[in-house]
């Protein structure tokens, strides 16, 4: 009868002892890259919320410059006295605010220009009305001119949120260019009272182009911020805004009203530079608050991005964690399985040489059918008799 040998113990190839932890680094590779991407992008939005805050800081500080030389234009193209105070006092709190921001936002240099314009203006004080709106033209020019640098180089041009952006919009282009081309509009119908009668057909011309500059962004503004009520998540938006909104836009319309030309082709100069007035009144009362809620949104995206740092490194170390913990165990499995594959095997009898599978029984053993004393006789006695008859 054959005796099965024992089956051997099958070793466990390198290949598939490695195969679980290439799985887990597997895993780790995409949890690793999809933190690094979420870190990034967190990183980039903080960034650049981080650099319209120092935009809105800055437009803040040009606020004061556009009202104060908007009303020295007026007052120079009237024939009274420029009083030199306001626009002085603006102009050392935005130096200020350009020495310690302007690097960042890459102002300085369009600053100093801008300021060295401002300081000569002040120091020439053009006695001739038309000098004094063109001089007065020009400087405004590189005022506006600075504000878009502004915009673009804090980011605020590309703010991603859709209330924030009417916000800065309206803040940072079009309330500047209509205060500004308000202020033109008025002090040309000034202007043009006192032209001669030849070139009225050229003055209602320039008019009449300065109306459509000054009504234009002025209905931006209040489309604008009406759109940034309405897709804003914030409750306070719309009850800090509308009201002085609605103020401004009473006041544009009384400007459209008053700035167009009569059957006569002439306007009414002393109710154009009222409207007038009253327009830079509102805006005034309009730009703080529009750059007070736009500040309060980006302090809030910044907080709302600062907890998605914490939510995204609370996950990252969940997950090493319980990467790590998976690892532990495969490692500490693959080491129980070769302490057993190293431990001696019990033993077991000896399988049967190969060949024929009968084997003599030994001589000591005794065989049936036959006398009990031929068993113990020598195999040559027991055959000698018939060997010797053969």
């Amino acid at each position: 009868m054959t005796v099965p040998a024992p089956r051997a113990r099958r070793r466990t190839s390198m290949l598939g002892r490695s195969l679980p932890l290439l799985l887990i680094v597997a895993l780790l590779a995409p949890v690793g890259m999809l933190f690094a991407s979420t870190w990034r992008h967190t990183g980039d939005d903080r960034k650049l919320a981080d650099s319209e805050r120092l935009g809105v800081e800055y437009l803040r500080a040009l606020a004061p410059i556009t009202e104060a030389l908007v009303e020295a234009q007026s007052n120079a193209v009237a024939g009274r006295g420029v009083p030199g105070e306001p626009l002085t006092r603006a102009v050392e709190q935005a130096a200020a605010v350009d020495a310690r921001i302007g690097g960042q936002l890459r102002t300085q240099e369009r600053w100093a220009g801008l300021r060295a314009k401002l300081e000569a203006l002040r120091e020439r004080s053009p006695a001739d009305p038309e000098a004094a709106y063109t001089a007065y033209g020009e400087v405004t020019d590189l005022l506006l001119a600075l504000h878009r640098k502004v915009r673009e180089s804090s980011g605020l041009g590309r703010d991603p949120g859709s209330d924030s952006f009417f916000l800065q919009d309206s803040a940072g282009q079009e309330l500047p260019e209509a205060v500004v081309a308000a202020g033109r509009l008025a002090d040309l119908g000034a202007l043009a009272s006192r032209r001669p009668a030849a070139q009225r057909p050229r003055s209602l011309m320039e008019l009449t182009g300065l109306r459509v500059s000054a009504l234009s962004p002025a209905t931006d503004v209040v489309d604008n911020l009406r759109s940034a009520v309405d897709n804003s998540e914030s409750t306070d938006l719309g009850a800090n805004v509308l009201t002085p909104l609605d103020a401004y836009q009473r006041s544009v319309e009384a400007l459209a009203l008053y700035s167009a030309p009569s059957a006569a082709g002439t306007v009414d100069q002393g109710q154009l530079a009222a409207a007038a007035l009253n327009t830079r009144n509102a805006a005034r009362q309009l730009q703080p608050v529009i750059l007070g809620e736009l500040d309060t949104l980006l302090s809030d995206r910044i907080d709302g991005l600062a907890r998605d740092r914490w939510l995204t490194i609370g996950a990252g170390a969940v997950a090493a964690l319980l990467l790590i913990w998976l690892a532990g165990l495969l490692v500490a499995a693959d080491r129980r399985s070769r302490r057993r594959a190293a431990a001696p095997d019990a033993v077991t009898p000896a399988a049967p040489p190969p060949g024929d599978p009968w084997q003599p029984p030994a001589a000591t053993d005794i065989r049936p059918l036959q006398p009990v004393g031929a068993a113990h006789e020598p195999v040559a006695e027991q055959w000698g008799p018939f060997d010797a008859a053969r």
